[in-house]
């Protein structure tokens, strides 16, 4: 099955969807659906560019590859859906965001309500082998969101963009931070937690986007969530 960019963000990729890359890609996913299982469904590889239009982001936040193990990834990074058992990255998040912002730690880790008012859950890698991290990598993924941000960094209006651990950092040199805002830090993951803690990066999106002229995010989690 080819993969469908959303409308919103098709006439930027679609230079990308024509690269021979882009092709070799569609062949490679195909074969380790054929054989493997492989995260997330089909259907949501790109939820993150469905949910989020590319004339609405405000805020980009950059993760890795998708969750790996079973009913986790649905192709917003760090998100996962209503009844799924919070991984351990998300915990973090969600603890530094009520230590950050005064927000209640919500029952679930669906990051839906953040997409709505436009910030891009985007992960570097957009699909995974069950069980098997970063199996992924390499390619050709790492090449369609370098386009995505590159995209984000040449649109008119300016964009905050939230770049945790050295993965995402890597993509700091596609952004013009003068026109943009950038917020690098460490990653949530529990191996780097003591320095994520502490960081205050939800306070410091919503400075970034007053700066901007925009309005600040509400960060507040609904406490139960419906997709």
């Amino acid at each position: 099955m080819p993969l469908a960019v959303p409308q919103s963000w098709q006439d930027v990729l679609a230079a990308q969807t024509r690269e021979p890359y882009f092709a070799e890609l569609e062949r490679f996913l195909a074969a380790e659906r054929a054989e493997h299982r492989v995260f997330p469904p089909e259907g949501e590889v790109f939820a993150a560019l469905e949910a989020t239009a590319y004339r609405d982001v405000r805020v980009v936040v950059l993760g890795q590859d998708p969750y790996h193990d079973e009913g986790q990834a649905h192709g917003m990074c760090f998100s996962v859906r209503p009844g799924v058992k919070v991984p351990p990255s998300l915990r973090n998040m969600l603890k530094e965001l009520r230590d950050d912002v005064g927000c209640e730690v919500p029952g679930h880790g669906y990051l839906g309500a953040w997409a709505a008012q436009g910030v891009l859950l985007l992960n570097t890698v957009l699909t995974v082998r069950a069980h098997e991290p970063a199996s992924h990598k390499g390619r050709g993924w790492e090449r369609f969101t370098d386009a995505v941000v590159q995209a984000m960094a040449q649109r008119p209006e300016p964009a905050v963009f939230v770049l945790w651990g050295a993965h995402a950092k890597k993509k700091a040199a596609l952004i013009d931070p003068v026109r943009h805002r950038v917020i690098q830090g460490a990653h949530p993951s529990p191996l780097s937690a003591r320095l994520f803690f502490g960081s205050r990066p939800f306070s410091k999106v919503n400075a970034a986007l007053e700066e901007l002229g925009y309005a600040p995010l509400d960060w507040q989690l609904p406490a139960t969530a419906t997709l």
